[in-house]
């Protein structure tokens, strides 16, 4: 028989349940900020003690000064937008490459046969390498950096894609012969399905990939961009808009990656609730 005490006891395990689950997802955003706020203590206490001279280490009152000024000026957000727009383009030529031949790769093994080898060999080469090269036939304008930029987020999503879909288990395609599922059946409810988590690795990584040669690029060859603003402020030796700079390439690849991120696992949670994409 049971105890008559544990019987409003039950009523009260959910929402507990539920509150201890919101404590933990509300507490990793202020866990996450941790780091970085010791290291601004470590930074503006080693700035007072003057352990460094203030034109090799300015003090955090600079920097924000300096990010107010060019947040007031408009040239953060000039420097922003041609950044994100070059990064757009050429990481969705990229990715949009990348996923189609990763797609092949994996779907026909005699194509993989064919390609392997020589696309092991370019991606051997590092994506600046290529710069003085495509710099003869493209010039120093803007399809340069496209091209660097299309190119680094191309390898990884080749790769991911290629390994996610050669890792599918041979019965969800035998299930798909059973049930004469399409070409475009197979695709849209079998491959993709299956392989959605390490190609989105793959396009993140990708995406890290095209945000690091969009800096590297625009420190070569630029009048505009992050890039472009941190080597002239290097220049000029105003390295507390340099260290802004910093930051602020930092936060925008964390966002992009960040966004990426929250699209992955709201696709992820539709992959494992069916009733989620009805």
């Amino acid at each position: 028989m049971s105890s008559p005490a544990l019987v409003p006891a039950l009523p009260r395990a959910l929402p507990d349940a539920r509150l201890r689950q919101w404590r933990r997802s509300a507490g990793r955003p202020l866990r996450a900020l941790l780091f970085p706020l010791a290291l601004l203590l470590v930074w503006f206490w080693a700035a007072q003690a003057k352990l460094l001279p203030e034109q090799i280490l300015p003090s955090p009152v600079y920097v924000w000064q300096a990010s107010l000024d060019a947040i007031q000026s408009g040239d953060l957000l000039m420097h922003i937008g041609w950044s994100a727009w070059r990064v757009a383009a050429g990481f969705g030529i990229g990715a949009s490459l990348g996923l189609s031949l990763g797609l092949a790769m994996g779907l026909w093994p005699r194509l993989d046969d064919y390609v392997r080898p020589t696309f092991t060999a370019i991606s051997q080469v590092p994506t600046l390498g290529w710069i003085p090269l495509l710099m003869l036939f493209l010039g120093i304008g803007e399809t340069l950096k496209i091209v660097i930029i299309a190119k680094a987020a191309f390898i990884p999503v080749v790769l991911n894609t290629c390994s996610a879909i050669r890792s599918i288990p041979s019965s969800y395609f035998e299930v798909a012969r059973m049930l004469r599922f399409t070409a475009l059946q197979r695709l849209r409810l079998v491959i993709l399905p299956a392989a959605v988590a390490p190609v989105f690795t793959g396009i993140r990584y990708g995406l890290t990939k095209a945000w690091t040669a969009l800096v590297a690029v625009e420190l070569l060859a630029a009048a505009q961009g992050l890039g472009f603003l941190l080597v002239w402020s290097r220049q000029m030796f105003w390295l507390d808009m340099m260290l802004f700079a910093m930051i602020v390439i930092g936060l925008v690849g964390f966002l992009m990656d960040y966004g990426l991120a929250r699209v992955e696992s709201r696709l992820q949670r539709w992959r494992l609730d069916p009733q989620a994409g009805a």
